[in-house]
Parts: structure tokens; sequence; C-alpha cells
């Protein structure tokens, strides 16, 4: 099966037009990166689930039996399935030898379904997953209360901090900051209080972040954060910005996630913008400079969200500029490259646009 199949699964239906030449302007922003190790080989898949089951919502539910179909190949492709904290140790531990397959299975909200579908399929396949709760929520409609995440918890589920309301943070203007910084802390004492810990990794309600609220994680004490942006985690990637691929509704078939775990990371050195906030210009201009030294830039392949794109290639100093051909009208719209390397492995990077404009 080609990589287009996959594409075209997580973006829908998409086109893309190529052209050579240099980019119109030169790349001056670097990305801020706090990274997780040094090894360049080290690499790991991360997925995010939502509803197990659960047929009345289909763009955030998998069926149980493509889940277990999903754990089925991981279990027979002999993959290492880590908890995140797991991987980040792997990634960052210099002495933990090199896997060639890792991935980890992240699920967000904290919804009954994971305890009475996903929980009894992962402990079929000896598998462990991470559960990001939003407290406020919990003991709610459809939600797992208090007493059945410590359940999970004794079972081997690692849990994590996916804030307190759950809420549009970058909706709030100038007190957004401030109302963040405030939720967490809400949520933690939560944690703390029902629990008897508060977890030290946080995923962003809707992948959705700007700087500030970055490092408000980061200063919080947090030791990794996980967006939605779609792509690989590995030895350099920015740990308060980790990606995950989704797998809810059109892109949980087997086939597209037999692809997504062979996924290599197209690492960046530097990138503009940095934020995944759209500001002025729509649609955007994204430049990326990649630290890859052997692609096959002839096949290198751009997608939007939606839409087309169009790239502009300069070869010999390793950066793309990207550009959406209409205006993005999503609230959420992804930008994706890939390219092949020398050996043939498709290699992956997304950056996700977030237009606040738009309301849900």
């Amino acid at each position: 099966m080609s990589i287009r199949v996959i594409l075209y699964s997580l973006v829908l239906l998409l086109s893309w037009n190529c052209q050579s030449g240099p980019p119109d302007h030169a790349l001056q922003e670097e990305q801020s990166i706090i990274s997780l190790g040094d090894n360049p080989r080290k690499h790991v898949v991360g997925m995010v689930y939502h509803r197990f089951g659960e047929n009345r919502y289909p763009s955030t539910n998998i069926t149980l039996t493509t889940f277990e179909a999903h754990l089925q190949y991981l279990y027979d492709q002999k993959f290492k399935v880590l908890t995140l904290g797991e991987a980040l140790d792997y990634l960052e531990d210099p002495a933990q030898p090199y896997l060639e397959q890792v991935a980890v299975i992240t699920v967000d909200d904290g919804y009954k379904s994971f305890l009475t579908g996903a929980l009894p399929l992962l402990s079929k396949f000896g598998f462990k997953a991470t559960l990001f709760i939003n407290t406020e929520s919990v003991g709610g409609n459809q939600y797992m209360d208090w007493e059945e995440i410590k359940q999970v918890v004794s079972l081997g589920t690692e849990i994590g901090n996916h804030s307190h309301s759950h809420a549009h943070f970058l909706d709030l203007g100038a007190k957004r900051t401030t109302t963040f910084k405030e939720d967490i802390s809400v949520a933690q004492k939560q944690f703390q209080a029902h629990l008897g810990f508060s977890p030290d990794l946080f995923a962003y309600p809707y992948g959705e972040f700007d700087p500030a609220l970055r490092e408000a994680v980061e200063a919080f004490g947090f030791r990794a954060a996980c967006a939605q942006n779609s792509g690989v985690m590995h030895s350099r990637t920015d740990r308060f910005r980790i990606p995950r691929f989704p797998m809810g509704g059109p892109f949980t078939r087997v086939e597209g996630f037999k692809e997504k775990t062979g996924m290599k990371p197209l690492r960046v050195a530097k990138q503009k913008p940095e934020s995944f906030l759209l500001q002025h210009n729509n649609p955007p201009v994204l430049t990326v400079q990649f630290s890859e030294d052997s692609l096959r830039w002839s096949q290198l392949q751009c997608f939007v969200q939606g839409g087309e794109c169009k790239i502009t290639v300069n070869e010999s100093a390793k950066t793309v500029e990207v550009r959406a051909v209409d205006p993005l009208r999503s609230r959420r719209t992804l930008y994706t490259l890939t390219c092949p390397d020398a050996k043939g492995n498709w290699r992956w990077y997304s950056h996700l646009w977030i237009n606040t404009s738009v309301k849900e």
C-alpha cells in the first residue's frame, strides 16, 4: 500500500502541488526545544484515542473490533508498547539500548468506555496505556469516577493531567495564561486529594496551546506535554509539544494504523513560526529546516487538511516553505510533510494551525 493511502485517511481528500527553488524569505526564528536526548536513532510512535465502542460519537470513537486489531498488530510485530513516562525514559536514557519498534498508547478525557472496552483488550495483550483526565468531568455522565480511576491505576494505567475544565483557553484573550495556570492547579489538587499523587504529564485540551501556555506547563514542573499534531516523537522532540497520531473516526482503519506505526520522524532543526496560533496572514506560511541528511527530496509530499498546498524547496539548505492555496476555515488545520529517506523509510512532520476566530 502506498504512503498516500494513509495520508488520505489522515486528512481525507487532499491534493498537493510542488515547485522547486529557494524560499521567498530566510528562516529566522529557531524553535525552542527542550529535547529528550541525543540518540538520533531512537523514536517512538504515539497514538491518541478517546472513546471505545461508542458508535454514537463517530468522530472520536474506535470500535472494539478495530482497537483489538490495532493491538494484535502491535503484538504480532513485536512492538515494545510503553507508557508515555516509560517512553520518555527510553528516549532520555543513553543506557537504554535502541529498539526498532516502540509505541505509546495514550487516551484522553477518561470516558467509562476506557474501563469497560479498552482496558480488557489492553490486558489481554499485556499492554499499558497513559490516560489523561480532565478532573471537572470525573464522575459525570459517560466519565469514570475516582474509584474507577483508582482501579485502572491499580492495573498499571499511567495518569496524566488534561486540565480541570477542558476549556478552549486560547479563546480567553489576555487572561488566558492566568486562567490556564489556575485551572491546572485545581486539577493537580484534585489528583492529589483522590489518588494520592499529582501527575507529571500533561495533555493540552484539544491539542491547543501557544508559547505562553507551553511555558506555563513547563514552569509547573511537568515532565512533558502532549499535543495533537500528528508525528513521531524522537530524541530531539521538544518534550512540551509531543506529537501523537489521532485514532478516531476515519483515522482508525487498520491499514492506516499499520502505515502510521511504520513512520519515522522528519526531524526539524528550525521552524518559523514556532507557535501553532494563526495570527495575521491566512493562509499562513510555514518555513521549516530539516536536519535529515539523506532525504529523497524529489519525493517530498505536502498535504493541507481540507485543501491544496504549495511547497517551495531549497534542497541545499534543507529548507521547505509551505502555504495553503486557500484560507484556512477550520478551527484546527494540519500542514503535513512526508518524504522518504535514502533507505526508503517514510518520514513525517506536521504543524498544527489554530484559528481562534472559529468557535466550537
